[in-house]
């Protein structure tokens, strides 16, 4: 079957962040939403249909899980990544950003501190600081606008690690900038958190949509430290575009770590799964593959586009090729611009809602590494891509012009 990546959705009038917050957040309806991270495109119909068979039963009663739930994830997790996981190393977790809140609250005491590497996904920084725990600032190395564009400061993490350091939040693939983690890189970072006692969280929530060639490595699977020190959090949402289902889960190897936490999360029901989040979930890691293969190609068609556009056109930002997802880390630092100006620009100029650099970027004590950067979601049809970008262009364009004017 062939997949219509082309087709147009209007979200407007169905509570999806994307539009319905547009003014909430921009001061403005009318821009291009370009920013939450989800896609524009239609939720596959293998998904919809086997949430429609269900609701054709009249009855909406308490339910447990499909036993055909846990293994379909077994399955999916060996046939993408060559990861063979055990059924009783899963629990479902309502969403990765409640996950790593859980993880938290049972793993961190009053007075330890949680690391994170920014520029990276911003609820790693809020959800600490929002609990009353203490964020420790690890900023990646930036190389420049390339496929290789930041790196783990291993030297400066090593010093800035202490005995209340705990645990240590690694996203993996990258978000922002979309860094398929190379596998030595990994075994080193598990190397010293072993060495200090550190557990390490791996996001892998946009693991499934690697690009160009690139290969995702599970941080559990790349050594003996790494497998016994980690958590685990995945999920179907952003491949299959059905992040309002809720459908997340975490993986845990390690007895000693897994037993005792499930048990809490048991006794607190954070454990037990929504049933249309299970059958959405089931029907994407049964029946996915062949639309996320088409998925993935038409997003490398996009990436290359508007890479090849903004080099042609609007060669003061740069663009990092991610290797990974739907999301694309402009460098704009070029455009000259102090960074409010910068969303100004994108904002009231060219009419696009992008997010915002500066909130992936806090690094402590003033500094910001997100500064003259702005993360622009491509999961969406072409034809609105390219109006995105002729907006961009003609408000660069307008620019030029009024410097021009005043000097």
């Amino acid at each position: 079957m062939m997949y219509n990546f082309d087709k147009i959705i209007d979200r407007n009038g169905t509570n999806a962040v994307k539009t319905d917050m547009l003014k909430a957040n921009f001061g403005r309806p009318d821009l291009i939403p370009l920013w939450v991270a989800d896609m524009d495109f239609e939720t596959p119909p293998f998904i919809i249909n086997a949430l429609k068979n269900r609701l054709e039963h009249p009855v909406l009663g308490y339910t447990v899980t499909s036993p055909a739930y846990f293994p379909s994830v077994v399955k999916w997790m060996k046939d993408r990544h060559g990861w063979d996981i055990k059924q009783e190393w899963l629990s479902f977790v309502p969403g990765v950003v409640h996950g790593i809140a859980l993880i938290l609250e049972y793993f961190v005491k009053k007075g330890d501190k949680v690391v994170i590497q920014p520029p990276v996904y911003h609820p790693f920084r809020l959800v600490p600081q929002n609990t009353g725990i203490e964020a420790v600032y690890n900023p990646l190395r930036y190389n420049g606008a390339s496929e290789s564009c930041y790196e783990m400061d291993f030297e400066q993490l090593e010093k800035v690690l202490d005995d209340r350091c705990k645990v240590l939040l690694l996203s993996n693939p990258h978000n922002p900038a979309g860094i398929v983690w190379k596998r030595e890189s990994l075994q080193r970072l598990a190397e010293i958190c072993a060495k200090r006692n550190v557990l390490v969280v791996s996001d892998e929530i946009h693991s499934d949509l690697t690009l160009f060639g690139n290969k995702h490595v599970p941080y559990a699977t790349v050594s003996d430290e790494a497998r016994s020190g980690s958590i685990t959090l995945h999920a179907p949402s952003k491949t299959f575009n059905m992040a309002g289902m809720n459908s997340s889960f975490f993986i845990i190897p390690n007895d000693e770590l897994r037993v005792p936490f499930y048990n809490h999360l048991k006794a607190n029901e954070h454990n037990s799964a929504p049933f249309l989040s299970v059958i959405a979930a089931e029907a994407a890691f049964t029946c996915g593959n062949e639309w996320r293969e088409q998925l993935v190609e038409y997003l490398e068609d996009n990436v290359r586009f508007v890479a090849q556009f903004i080099e042609r056109e609007i060669p003061k930002i740069k663009t990092v090729i991610p290797q990974a997802s739907f999301l694309m880390w402009l460098d704009c630092r070029g455009l000259g611009l102090r960074h409010k100006e910068l969303v100004d620009f994108f904002v009231n100029k060219a009419g696009l809602a992008l997010n915002d650099g500066e909130i992936f970027g806090v690094c402590g004590e003033g500094r910001n590494s997100g500064t003259g950067f702005m993360r622009l979601n491509i999961g969406c049809p072409r034809s609105v891509l390219e109006k995105a970008l002729l907006k961009l262009k003609g408000a660069f364009i307008s620019s030029i012009d009024s410097t021009a004017q005043r000097e």
